[in-house]
């Protein structure tokens, strides 16, 4: 009698089940590590939160849109940093409920499922999972605009331009990149008879209507911070270096796809030379506008990305590795033909929970092991939470007024705006970036100053004493990280500004 793997008739039978577990439970993952191990947010978060906590229309950070959602989310968990990252892996369950749906209309349900697969491989390296900000919000949007598009062009469903439209527009209100991705819709739009057909309809003018609409409090903005158009082109003699940062961009992507390009090579022929009846799971015939509209999303934002980025000296993918990476799976799928065999099962099923798996390992070692072993600083392990209740308890003790801004230290100073009365963030070497507070509103506001203390009197920086004059230092604060290992104690310096009514 001959016995099926219980995953591959799961798949068979169930791929909307298969979906859900492996989705759910990745997700759960993601959740558990910075339960456990977080004392601090990921990267820019705290910056991007006291960015979002002022609700404006525009920043240099960007579109306002994720920045908005981040705040809510952290208040609506009790300004507890849970909320962001819940909202985070919302997304990443979206874009992928959206990516099956998009492939389940392409080579159905049951391929679809293994695109989902292979892109988790892709995403779990490449995505940042926990540091929310547009490159996480533009994921979904951008799996949606997919989704509706292929509806569109491949399904003449002309009730999706709605949809698209609401979704162009608010990608537009998350990221730059938005300009660029939408562009290159519209040309493959262009490039095909069905999608001259759909643009020639008049459903298009109304889309470009509601976009407009929804991206016009944007561009007003950039049109008053004489921020519109594009950044300067590097300089000729430079462009070898640009050109050689291209293929540095470009290796990072290959390197989070080692997981799918590692699941593909043990599935191939060549190195599965013994006979074997693996099981089959079949599809029948792609449509060819849908190989070339897999292929082109699969490629274009990729290459048109990181070429941008290293062009104008960004230091990512332009639009993020998880839209780079997002349409990968369902092209690996494409290519492997009509029937795909799974051979060697327990082998794929190891290597692929291993791809899944080794980025949050990778964090819990940087966590844990990092401190051990070099004296650089881990953001995550920087107790956020008691750095902004002593400093905010301290300032209401002082003044009995709470606390309404913070300045000094960059890094420092957002996490003490993560504290409970949400004071506004004041980057005093550059305050054109924080227009919703000045140096003068904030002396008469009051607030606190603060610092990385270099001795036991806690002496401020030159550069800090001489933008707030006659600063009072107090006892600087020792704060022990998660785990210290070599690095000593974070020692804070700190001063008072009380409030010019006192």
């Amino acid at each position: 009698m001959r016995f099926t793997s219980l995953v591959v008739e799961l798949i068979r039978a169930r791929p909307l089940l298969v979906f859900w577990i492996v989705v759910l439970l990745q997700a759960a993952m993601w959740l558990t590590v910075p339960l456990l191990l977080y004392r601090g947010p990921p990267g820019d978060l705290a910056t991007a939160l006291a960015f979002g906590r002022e609700y404006q229309v525009g920043t240099d950070l960007g579109p306002p849109l994720a920045f908005w959602l981040g705040d809510i989310a952290y208040r609506a968990a009790g300004n507890h940093m849970f909320g962001v990252y819940v909202l985070s892996q919302l997304c990443f369950v979206v874009a992928f409920r959206v990516l099956y749906e998009l492939a389940g209309t392409i080579v159905g349900s049951q391929h679809a499922v293994l695109a989902v697969l292979l892109t988790m491989t892709a995403t779990a390296f490449g995505a940042p999972g926990l540091t929310f900000g547009p490159l996480v919000l533009a994921c979904p949007l951008w799996a949606l605009l997919l989704l509706h598009s292929w509806q569109i062009l491949g399904q003449g469903r002309r009730n999706a331009w709605f949809a698209l439209s609401i979704e162009a527009g608010l990608l537009l209100l998350t990221t730059p990149a938005a300009v660029g991705l939408l562009l290159a819709l519209v040309v493959f739009a262009l490039a095909t008879e069905r999608g001259r057909n759909a643009l020639g309809s008049v459903e298009p003018l109304f889309a470009l209507l509601v976009i407009a609409v929804l991206a016009l409090p944007y561009l007003i903005w950039l049109v008053r911070a004489d921020a519109l158009g594009a950044p300067p082109w590097p300089d000729f003699f430079e462009l070898h270096l640009r050109l050689l940062r291209w293929g540095e961009l470009l290796f990072s992507l290959v390197v989070a796809m080692a997981g799918l390009v590692l699941l593909a090579v043990l599935n191939s022929k060549s190195v599965n030379w013994k006979p074997e009846d693996a099981p089959v799971i079949a599809r029948p015939p792609v449509d060819p506008l849908a190989q070339n509209f897999v292929y082109v999303f699969a490629l274009a934002p990729a290459l048109g990305g990181s070429l941008v980025a290293a062009l104008f000296g960004v230091d990512h993918v332009v639009g993020g590795a998880a839209i780079a990476l997002l349409m990968s799976g369902l092209a690996v799928v494409l290519l492997s033909g009509e029937v795909i065999h799974l051979r060697r099962l327990r082998v794929l099923r190891a290597a692929w929970l291993a791809a899944v798996v080794a980025p949050a390992l990778a964090v819990i070692a940087t966590i844990v092991v990092q401190p051990w072993f070099a004296s650089t600083e881990v953001a995550t392990s920087i107790p956020a939470s008691a750095i902004s209740r002593f400093f905010g308890e301290n300032f209401q003790r002082r003044t009995s007024r709470p606390l309404q801004a913070v300045a000094g230290d960059p890094q420092l100073a957002a996490l003490v705006a993560l504290g409970p009365s949400r004071p506004h963030l004041l980057l005093d070497a550059t305050p054109e970036r924080t227009p919703w507070i000045t140096l003068e509103t904030f002396n008469e506001l009051g607030g606190v100053v603060v610092w990385r203390a270099s001795d036991t009197a806690g002496t401020p920086p030159d550069a800090i004493a001489q933008r707030f004059p006659g600063l009072v230092p107090e006892i600087p604060r020792a704060f022990d990280r998660l785990v210290n290992g070599r690095l000593p104690s974070l020692r804070i310096g700190w001063a008072i500004v009380r409030p010019k009514a006192q």
